[in-house]
């Protein structure tokens, strides 16, 4: 469980909506699944610039899974583009989409690097957890 509150942790430091954030942990004989829902305005910042963020939360539960001897899943799901049947939109508007969150992305730079300061202090705090 602490996987999933660390997601939840760390997510909420970086969008926009943290109260929207959620995280839906499944177990199957492949391991651990983490489903992360962000608000559709804050999906951009839960990826990150070509996938740094997400990314980057894989490679930390990779190593949480190492020490626990489990395997851990991240998805980010797309509450979005969801149509009636809950398929996703077309490829061309899915692009447009992620045009759209890259310019987003550039002109938010300073306030990102402000939240990144914030959270690496929160992150700091949290060395006296024993995981």
């Amino acid at each position: 469980m602490i996987e999933q509150q660390f997601v939840e942790f760390v997510v909420g430091k970086l969008v926009d909506h943290p109260d929207q954030v959620s995280v839906k942990r499944t177990e199957d004989d492949r391991g651990v699944l983490l489903e992360l829902s962000v608000a559709p305005d804050d999906l951009g910042r839960a990826i990150g610039r070509r996938g740094a963020t997400a990314q980057s939360l894989r490679n930390i539960l990779r190593a949480l899974g190492a020490k626990n001897d489990a395997r851990y899943n991240l998805k980010i799901v797309d509450t979005d583009n969801q149509g009636e049947a809950g398929e996703a939109t077309s490829t061309t508007e899915n692009d447009e989409a992620v045009d759209t969150v890259e310019n987003k992305a550039t002109e938010d730079v300073e306030k990102t690097l402000s939240r990144a300061d914030k959270l690496r202090q929160n992150l700091a705090d949290l060395d006296d957890l024993d995981i």
